[in-house]
């Protein structure tokens, strides 16, 4: 199973989406998806529901 990190960056680039589009998107900053993306933070539950919303997955 792939860890959060890692699932994020590659739906990310399955979708042709810049850090600065999935920040926008997300309505965050651009600091703080590549933080989750480079396994610094995590977001939290209502971000991750944003998260999972946004690429239509379940969570």
């Amino acid at each position: 199973m792939e860890i959060f990190s890692e699932r994020l960056k590659a739906l990310r680039l399955e979708h042709n989406l810049t850090l600065s589009d999935l920040a926008k998107a997300l309505n965050v900053s651009v600091i703080a998806v590549s933080r989750w993306e480079n396994k610094q933070r995590t977001p939290n539950i209502e971000t991750l529901k944003d998260i999972a919303l946004y690429f239509s997955v379940k969570f």
